[in-house]
């Protein structure tokens, strides 16, 4: 969320004096690159600056030999970067995925984002989205630039890795992270590492590159955030007085949502809330630096000084090859012709739960990966390092920092202010409920629907929708956070059921990982790929999900004001439904995803059973004696396998070996229904309907992408789930 505070602090300083010319998304921090890219267009669309570069992921990749390809899209860090964007989470995981002030609440923007941004005309396309990599080539090649780092330090290290004849063109580099001379705040893995800051930790290498790259760095590290908390007194007065504008307003309203969330009980107006001005904050100090010359100008905002500073990266003692550094173990050179034995041989934290970096009997764990660290000699690099926020020159003021004053006056400048939210760019447009009058009809087999949110799920759901409701009535939808995309695409059912007047169908919010796996990680879910016909295209349907009508509907977030206002979960709708079960009638489910969610209802329900009339499973590779190979392209050394079963194998047990009657529909069946050519021929055929014209966009959008990029060859699986 404060990203998004800097980011419209930035576009309202005066462009005479600073021209943002492009953005890039980390695709590897606290937003996942399908929602992140298409907010970013929406937050410009509203500002005016649709000639603004928006550059993110890619599908390049980094060889063994350590050769750095075009277009690496960042999702990985560079220690674990190959050459696709398939991998794990080995940083990430410290970020959780779900609510609670996951990605789940940064993807929506806790849900604020689709009820007040309005709608631009670019977005996400495949294939045509220009790349992170591509973006920042293009801009620092056109002169003299000063690069601005929020987030992880990924894209700007492969540019100065990969081009460094265009470091002379960057003049310096403002950087929000890191922690000197006080703790970390890893509060997802405080118990491994107390040192390390969530930018840099996300890709410790990377930022150790960016900043021994010869290129100045201007450092604001949590030494000078902590200085600069958001008090109950300071909200208070954002919200009485200083609402002029669209940006503004949208400032307030998310920080409302955060705080909502996360506000902790403070004595007293001058409490904290607990959320720091991080970002905007570090966006004041670059600009009054810019303004006032940095090498000796003085801050408005800051205190500065000097110190010599390195990343650390690996932990000592040096030169162990004990499996956890891929740029040492297993090669007789190391990667990117790194020293023997220097300071990125150690090892390297693997996990949040990481062993190596447990201290038994203590709470604050030992790895430093991360860690900005301040050193003495040649190991360090002289960088200008922000050490606290300054105060507010004026006496009993609500604003006791100088910087809060001004993020608030210049958010609120009538001069580039936006020009609407959504509903004023659609006055006539009004968040109306559609929902069927079932008054004197006949209803038929209860149902609910179980899903991933693979573009075959969504046809899927269409179809049901699109059935007789005297012979199928969907009681429900269930989603999966850990199948083909993330859990913020929740947000696209919603607008499918809207398309199609059935706003009072509930849908349930499933878990993020796997059954039996730390709600922290990715285990299993690692084989679906991040970047092109993976998670980008699924969070976005491929691009055309923006096509759909918005729905009044939407996830919306915990707030300890308003408990009852929230996003049911899947165990509370399947309670719902069965609640309204009329004597006698028993639920069909359709689960077209990982079977997480039946195995959670059927271990937390012990009488499910009773009320569940049949499971219609897709997935799994039953063998005939024949040659057929499972649909896990991403991990060949597993040939039997189906995505479905290997994304949660353990509650694909439960639930198979319950006493539940289960009919499986299995790959070798999917696959003889998998044919675009046919598909799209029959719906040419038929009457049009709104629903009708969408899916056959979206299946002659897949039928296109797949005969054109080896990327894409995979996405026929998503046809034969419609089975």
């Amino acid at each position: 969320t404060d990203d998004l505070f800097a980011l419209l602090y930035i576009l309202k300083q005066d462009r005479s004096q600073f021209d943002v010319k492009a953005i890039t998304i980390s695709a590897n921090a606290w937003i996942d690159a399908g929602h992140g890219v298409d907010q970013l267009y929406d937050i410009l669309y509203m500002m005016g600056r649709d000639d603004i570069a928006v550059g993110v992921g890619g599908d390049g990749g980094i060889s063994e030999a350590g050769e750095i390809h075009p277009d690496v899209g960042g999702y990985l860090p560079l220690i674990d970067q190959g050459m696709s964007t398939v991998g794990g989470c080995r940083y990430r995981q410290a970020i959780p995925p779900g609510r609670r002030g996951g990605r789940l609440d940064t993807d929506t923007n806790g849900g604020l984002r689709r009820g007040f941004l309005p709608q631009g005309p670019r977005g996400y396309a495949p294939l045509r989205q220009p790349t992170g990599q591509q973006v920042m080539v293009d801009t620092v090649s056109a002169g003299p630039t000063t690069l601005l780092l929020f987030g992880t330090h990924t894209n700007a290290a492969l540019l100065l890795m990969a081009h460094p004849h265009l470091r002379r063109n960057v003049e310096r580099v403002y950087v929000l992270g890191g922690g000197v001379r006080v703790t970390g705040n890893l509060f997802t893995a405080y118990g491994a590492n107390p040192f390390a800051e969530f930018n840099v930790f996300g890709d410790p290498f990377a930022a150790y590159q960016v900043l021994h790259s010869g290129v100045p760095v201007t450092l604001v590290p949590l030494d000078a955030t902590n200085t600069i908390p958001v008090t109950e007194e300071y909200f208070a007065e954002f919200g009485r007085r200083w609402q002029t504008t669209p940006e503004a307003r949208y400032c307030f309203q998310s920080l409302d949502q955060v705080l909502r969330r996360h506000r902790r009980p403070a004595p007293g107006l001058h409490g904290s809330t607990g959320y720091y001005m991080w970002d905007s904050f570090a966006a004041g100090v670059a600009f009054s630096s810019m303004r006032n010359g940095d090498a000796n100008g003085a801050n408005d905002f800051a205190e500065l000084e000097y110190m010599n500073i390195t990343v650390i990266t690996s932990n000592k003692p040096y030169g162990v090859h004990d499996g956890s550094n891929p740029f040492f173990d297993g090669r007789a050179t190391p990667k990117f012709g790194l020293k023997v034995g220097g300071v990125h041989s150690g090892h390297v934290q693997t996990g949040i739960r990481d062993s190596f970096c447990l201290v038994p009997g203590s709470n604050a764990g030992r790895c430093q990966d991360g860690y900005t660290k301040e050193v003495t000699g040649s190991e360090g690099v002289r960088v200008h390092v922000a050490t606290s926020a300054k105060p507010n020159t004026v006496y009993n003021s609500a604003f006791d920092r100088e910087f809060s004053k001004n993020f608030l006056e210049v958010l609120n400048l009538a001069k580039q202010a936006g020009r609407f939210n959504i509903s004023t760019q659609f006055p006539y447009y009004r968040e109306v409920l559609y929902k069927p009058d079932f008054i004197n009809v006949s209803r038929g087999k209860p149902v609910i629907f179980d899903m991933d949110m693979s573009p075959g799920d969504f046809v899927s759901l269409i179809y049901l929708l699109k059935a007789p409701r005297e012979v199928i009535d969907v009681k429900g939808v269930l989603v999966n956070g850990n199948g083909w995309a993330n859990i913020a695409s929740i947000d696209i059912v919603y607008d499918i059921l809207h398309m199609m007047g059935r706003d009072d169908i509930p849908v349930g919010l499933g878990n993020t990982t796997a059954m039996g796996n730390p709600t922290l990680g990715c285990n299993n879910v690692y084989a679906i790929p991040l970047g092109s016909g993976g998670f980008i295209d699924s969070d976005t349907l491929y691009g055309l999900a923006r096509l759909l009508p918005r729905s009044p509907r939407r996830y919306t977030p915990e707030s300890t004001d308003d408990p009852e206002h929230r996003q049911p979960l899947a165990f509370e709708v399947w309670q719902s439904v069965r609640r309204q079960l009329c004597p006698g009638d028993k639920i069909t489910l359709l689960t077209s995803g990982p079977l997480t969610n039946l195995a959670n209802i059927s271990l937390s329900d012990r009488d499910a059973s009773s009320v569940i009339e049949r499971i219609y499973v897709v997935g799994g590779l039953i063998k005939d004696g024949g040659h057929e190979k499972g649909n896990v392209f991403t991990v060949p050394s597993n040939r039997y396998a189906e995505f479905n079963m290997f994304l949660d194998p353990l509650a694909a047990k439960t639930v198979l070996e319950s006493n539940l009657n289960i009919t499986l529909i299995p790959l070798p069946a999917q696959r003889k229904a998998a044919s675009f050519e046919s598909v799209l021929e029959a719906l040419e055929q038929t009457q049009q309907t709104p629903e009708s014209k969408f899916v056959r966009q979206l299946f002659a959008l897949l039928k296109e992408l797949q005969s054109k990029e080896k990327l894409y060859h995979h996405v026929d699986i998503f046809l034969g789930e419609v089975l």
